[in-house]
């Protein structure tokens, strides 16, 4: 019931963070490998984003990639929430005097993250390529054709077996061990703070607000350079091997990335302020299994 609950809860806050997904992604994949001022930004900020996808591809298209997205958000967060949750009743999550332990909550959470993560990887890899088609004059990164979830998945594992279909999934990895560390180690922390410091009543929705509003801005500035490299990588174009097409990524040197990923020191962040918004709606503290069992 506890991985139910949280897979639920996600793919309830997923349809409402979708659009910012798509515009997220397209943000990411825009000058990918082009110098600065090589290329047309058709996407300057979040906002404009949003006002080009709905003027060129029309207001459904900010919905593209919502069925994997769903699909993934139950299977990741079912998992990686529900594996959560389970630590923090069974108490693994404190120490011997009952305090609690932020290295514990950031090997659960990095534990957890990563098997939900990786049994999803097909349906995240499917959904960049879903919400990264354009029409022409706004298109950013390697273009597929896919007509949907399932023909794309079809397609794939027919022309290059389970290896594609699990094609950048190491690479999406360190993405999901900061990230999923970050958050849920930020919100147990920021909770039990608030509760001891007495700030608002005891098992109060208030509580778990604020500390998932703290642990979604966390994620998102340790998480962003990751999930740049992440979304690029799924979005590469392969030859008939089913191998990238342009050079592969190096994953023991994000930090030194910047010409790779999209030229310059700015190119890792790319997409940061639809991830925050994003992130901050896909915090723990929206999921009723950890409401309970963090109270």
């Amino acid at each position: 019931m506890d991985f139910l609950m949280s897979g639920l809860a996600a793919c309830g806050a997923c349809v409402f963070t979708n659009p910012l997904e798509v515009v997220k992604t397209r943000m990411q994949l825009q000058g990918e490998l082009q110098a600065p001022g090589t290329y047309q930004r058709h996407y300057r900020n979040v906002f404009h984003a949003f006002i080009t996808i709905g003027k060129v591809d029309g207001l459904a298209a900010l919905q593209k990639g919502l069925a994997p997205a769903l699909l993934y958000q139950f299977l990741m967060n079912g998992i990686r929430l529900g594996t959560y949750g389970l630590a923090e009743a069974g108490g693994y999550l404190h120490t011997a005097e009952g305090t609690h332990s932020p290295a514990r909550s950031a090997v659960a959470g990095a534990m957890a993250g990563v098997m939900g993560a990786y049994l999803g990887s097909p349906i995240y890899m499917v959904k960049t390529h879903l919400q990264a088609q354009a029409a022409s004059e706004i298109a950013v990164g390697h273009q597929y054709k896919h007509q949907g979830m399932f023909q794309a998945l079809t397609e794939i594992g027919q022309k290059h077996g389970l290896v594609g279909l699990w094609r950048g999934a190491l690479g999406g990895l360190p993405r999901v061990i900061i990230g999923s560390s970050t958050q849920l180690c930020t919100f147990s922390s920021t909770k039990d703070l608030l509760s001891q410091w007495e700030i608002f009543p005891p098992q109060s929705w208030k509580l778990a607000l604020v500390a998932a509003m703290v642990s979604g801005i966390a994620v998102v500035l340790a998480m962003a350079p990751f999930d740049v490299a992440c979304t690029r990588l799924y979005n590469q174009p392969t030859d008939a091997q089913g191998k990238n097409r342009v050079p592969k990524f190096s994953a023991t040197s994000y930090s030194a990335s910047a010409p790779l990923l999209g030229t310059k020191d700015v190119g890792i962040m790319k997409g940061q302020t639809g991830h925050q918004l994003f992130k901050v709606t896909q915090a723990p503290g929206w999921s009723p299994i950890l409401l309970e069992t963090q109270s």
